[in-house]
């Protein structure tokens, strides 16, 4: 099947102004603020129920400056945002771009607080590895599930339709390349034609596309998949029919602290407030404070694929601001006991190995260069919980510019075709090694909303 096709020779059976494809967090913003500008707005979602990887997050958004950071005493600023993401990357990324996440994330925040009534707050009893300042804004329950639910309700009473169970299969493009429709596929395997005027990918990027994540990422191949099945690359593959840019393919968010067998996000707050990670020989096995993306291939790395992360009670209480911790321990999860050795029991760790290495946390020199603080140091009642390491999604895609116009190869842009969150370019640089906590919600929420103001 090809991926373009010319307009339609009898026209389209119906059109928008513009018209958005995926309705994660990045579709929803751009659908909402096009709205917003007066515009006639149509997403397309190939799920019966918006979800995509946004639902599969812990929905935190890193934004520097808002009302919500300030009302918490917290002083930060996009600058210092924006550096502590070419940190992360190692400058191997767009400044520009970067300057324009970092910058436009409170106005976000701000707006969707202000206007639609989401009640956006500051974690601020944690932080998370390469930020400077605690600046992670979620919602009550810290679930991407309630930032999707939300946003399809605040669309909904909007009247922006979504129609779901619409799978984009092909886009329309004139002979000079401007894009002027779609083709999506209904359940019964029907088609139906839908013109725009300007096209929004929001459909994420290939982690569900196990050829292209082998082509791309052949070390992290292997892991679990916990992003959502239906990001195939959809974006690439037109875009690179039309002759669009493509950049930094190669980076990815990965995970290392998913409870297995039960797949559930084990918060990473566990290990920064003085948790460890420990092999099935009961031995620690690297620098826990480099991130949780990196920690997928260091997990992986280790016999049959496992690890465990051990931490207290204390620590658990903080995680229980987290409902997927909340469910880790409904389902059992969590495991927990009042010596080490007891612990090490209930998880099938040699006794002796488990015992050296929890005395000798924060005890000299550590070996693998983390620093402990004193005060954090673990007590009884101990947890404990299994996790593997797993792919969440790819920072690689279209290259945009800071507003999210998707660039030409060889120079220039296309006049009516936007790439957002996943299907853009991220910041992470050219690895896993990159990915700062939140990252891919920033260019969601970010992107969407230029884009919408765009379009």
């Amino acid at each position: 099947m090809t991926d373009l096709l010319p307009p339609p020779s009898d026209g389209f059976e119906v059109s928008a102004e513009v018209l958005v494809i995926g309705s994660g967090a990045a579709g929803m913003i751009a659908a909402l603020t096009a709205h917003e500008r007066g515009r006639e707005v149509i997403v397309l979602e190939a799920d019966a129920v918006p979800s995509g990887s946004t639902a599969l997050s812990a929905g935190l958004i890193p934004a520097p400056g808002t009302r919500v950071q300030r009302e918490a005493g917290i002083e930060d600023n996009a600058e210092l945002f924006a550096q502590d993401i070419m940190d992360k990357a190692k400058g191997k990324n767009d400044p520009d771009l970067v300057a324009a996440l970092a910058g436009g994330a409170a106005e976000v925040i701000d707006w969707l607080t202000d206007n639609y009534d989401l009640p956006f707050s500051v974690v601020s009893d944690f932080s998370y590895p390469g930020h400077s300042r605690r600046r992670m804004h979620g919602l009550p329950s810290r679930a991407g599930r309630e930032l999707v639910d939300r946003l399809r309700a605040t669309l909904e009473a909007q009247g922006i339709p979504i129609v779901t169970e619409r799978r984009v299969e092909q886009l329309h493009a004139s002979e000079d390349g401007k894009v002027v429709g779609v083709t999506s596929v209904l359940p019964d395997g029907s088609t139906e034609q839908i013109g725009c005027d300007a096209l929004i990918l929001a459909c994420n990027g290939f982690g569900g596309n196990r050829e292209m994540v082998g082509r791309y990422m052949p070390e992290i191949e292997d892991a679990i998949y916990f992003g959502h099945t239906g990001n195939r690359g959809d974006a690439i593959r037109w875009g690179e029919a039309l002759g669009a840019a493509t950049d930094h393919l190669g980076a990815y968010q990965g995970h290392g602290n998913v409870a297995h067998p039960h797949g559930i996000l084990i918060s990473w707050a566990v290990i920064t407030e003085g948790g460890v990670q420990v092999n099935i020989e009961g031995k620690r096995f690297w620098n826990e404070m480099q991130g949780y993306s990196e920690a997928a291939r260091a997990v992986l790395a280790q016999p049959e694929g496992i690890a465990w992360a051990i931490f207290d009670d204390r620590i658990a209480g903080i995680a229980r601001q987290f409902a997927d911790f909340q469910d880790a321990e409904a389902q059992g999860a969590i495991l927990t006991a009042d010596t080490i050795a007891e612990l090490a029991g209930k998880c099938r760790l040699p006794v002796d190995a488990l015992e050296t290495t929890m005395a000798g946390i924060g005890q000299g020199e550590d070996p693998f260069g983390r620093s402990f603080d004193a005060d954090k140091a673990l007590k009884a009642p101990y947890c404990a919980v299994r996790v593997t390491g797993t792919l969440f999604h790819t920072q690689g895609g279209l290259d945009v510019t800071p507003d999210a116009r998707v660039k030409r190869n060889g120079g220039g842009v296309f006049d009516n075709l936007y790439a957002v969150g996943g299907a853009a370019t991220g910041v992470s640089g050219t690895g896993d090694y990159g990915y700062l906590s939140g990252n891919g919600l920033l260019a969601a929420v970010v992107l969407g909303r230029k884009a919408g103001l765009n379009a």
